[in-house]
Formats: C-alpha cells, structure tokens, sequence
C-alpha cells in the first residue's frame, strides 16, 4: 500500500501533452502578472517617499501667522456745515423817562408877583358876568400891563421860530418834536411841509427875585386891614 503512493521525484517528463503546455503558459502568465504587481508596487512606495520627503521640510517650518486684516474702518465725510447766524441786534432800551418835580416855590412866586403888580388873581377870580365889554375891558387894561412889566422885568423871551407867521416851512427827518408841535393831518414820516401858525415862545434868561429863609411862598397876597 505504501509503494503505490510514493512519488519519485527524478522522473521527468518525456513528452508535454497540450495540458501541461497549458498549464507552463498559465505558470509563465501568472510570474509575469506578480512581477508587474511588485514592479508597480515598489514605485508606489518611491513616490510616496519621495512626497514624503517634499512635504515634510514645509511641515516642520513654524507655520506663518496671519496678521488678522483690519476691516477699512469707514470713511467718515465730515461736511463743514456753515451756518449763518442771524444776530438779533436789540434796540436799545429807551431811558426811563424821568420826570422832575417842579419846586412850587417858584411858581408861588411868580404867582405872587404877577398879583402884585397886575392883580391877576384879583382879575381871573372876579365874576365879570355883571360888567359890561367896556368895563371888563379898562380891567383888562390894567391887568396887561401888570403882566408885561413882570415879564418884562425878570423874563427874558425870544421866539422859536424866526420865520414869519403864515410862511411856508420843511421840517427834515430828526426835527426836535420838543420844540414844534404838528396840528393838522399828520401822516407819515417826516420830512413834513406846512405852514407856521405860531413862533412859539422860549424862555432865554431867567431872572427871580431870592426869597428870604422863613418865607411862606404859599402866600400869594397877604391879606389887608385898613386901620
């Protein structure tokens, strides 16, 4: 049993049948498709290698940092903005409109002597209902020239205007409203045209007689008794 299993492996061959020409081919075919494999294999690993060493000098670099961009910050237009200022000029205040109070001793006085020298009191209280024009007019007389010297003797007068009465006249823009006064139809603004009815009057030297310490001003006339 133990020689029909026995392989004697000087025998060769003598003769190749188409199988085993077959079978050399596919032996042949199969050591050419394994060298072919190994051939592409070993030049996988040399590019492989070869990348390898191309890549690894730039991972070994430290890697750059990137400065982070700055955003372009916004153009900011600045628009010069003129503006016109109105400047509100304010009138000025008109002065507070003083008024003087008028020393009565003066006035007492004059009163007293145009009653001294004219009787004006005498005559402006009389009742000349009673009198006839003849009679009220010798009163009147006499009164007018008491006046005239009292005037006359401590008063020294001159006109206004010099310009004649009933003449024609201008009175430019800015005329002093203090000495003229406007009657008529007064419209507008000034310069105004008219005709002068009166001169005026306006006192140029002022001359009263000094009254004593202890004087009653208040008494006009002093009261008479015949004795």
């Amino acid at each position: 049993m133990n020689n029909l299993y026995t392989i004697d492996l000087a025998l060769r061959p003598t003769t190749f049948d188409l199988w085993h020409v077959c079978l050399a081919a596919a032996v042949v075919a199969l050591a050419l498709t394994l060298i072919i494999l190994l051939i592409i294999m070993l030049m996988s690993v040399a590019r492989c290698r070869k990348h390898r060493q191309q890549v690894k000098p730039q991972l070994e670099q430290p890697p750059v940092q990137q400065q982070p961009q700055k955003k372009p910050e916004p153009e900011i237009k600045v628009v010069e903005k003129i503006v016109e200022v109105e400047k509100i000029v304010q009138a000025p205040a008109p002065e507070p409109v003083i008024l003087k109070e008028a020393t009565p001793d003066a006035a007492l006085q004059l009163l007293s002597l145009l009653q001294k020298d004219a009787r004006f009191l005498d005559f402006i209280e009389e009742d000349i209902s009673a009198y006839n024009d003849a009679d009220v007019g010798i009163a009147a007389r006499v009164v007018h020239e008491g006046c005239n010297k009292i005037i006359d003797e401590h008063f020294q007068l001159a006109p206004v205007r010099q310009e004649q009465e009933g003449s024609k006249l201008t009175l430019e823009k800015g005329f002093d409203a203090r000495t003229v006064r406007l009657t008529g139809n007064i419209v507008g603004d000034a310069p105004f045209s008219g005709t002068l009815i009166h001169k005026g009057w306006q006192v140029t030297e002022l001359n009263l007689p000094k009254l004593t310490e202890g004087h009653n001003a208040k008494i006009i006339a002093a009261a008479e008794v015949e004795l």
